[in-house]
């Protein structure tokens, strides 16, 4: 039997980068307020209002869904309730 040779692939040093990409197991946060859909968090926003209107545009268009805003710093979740339709 004919023996095969294999060629293996030779790395570079000059071809390592440096990967600052996050993993998916920590997402850099932004913001002190994070939007959770569903308690995995979706979005960090710097003020409250921007992430309590965010979070209320998400719970009117999928109202089965439990949103919440949560506050990295005083470390409290605020759930969002779908606003009542008027009748």
């Amino acid at each position: 039997m004919a023996s095969r040779q294999i060629k293996m692939l030779v790395k570079d040093e000059s071809d390592k980068e440096v990967d600052e990409t996050p993993s998916q197991r920590k997402r850099p946060e932004s913001g002190r307020y994070l939007l959770q859909v569903d308690r995995q968090t979706k979005g960090s926003y710097a003020t409250a209002e921007a992430a309590q209107s965010a979070a209320l545009a998400i719970k009117t268009g999928y109202p089965i869904v439990q949103v919440s805003v949560y506050d990295s710093v005083d470390y409290t979740h605020t759930l969002v309730e779908a606003p009542a339709l008027a009748s």
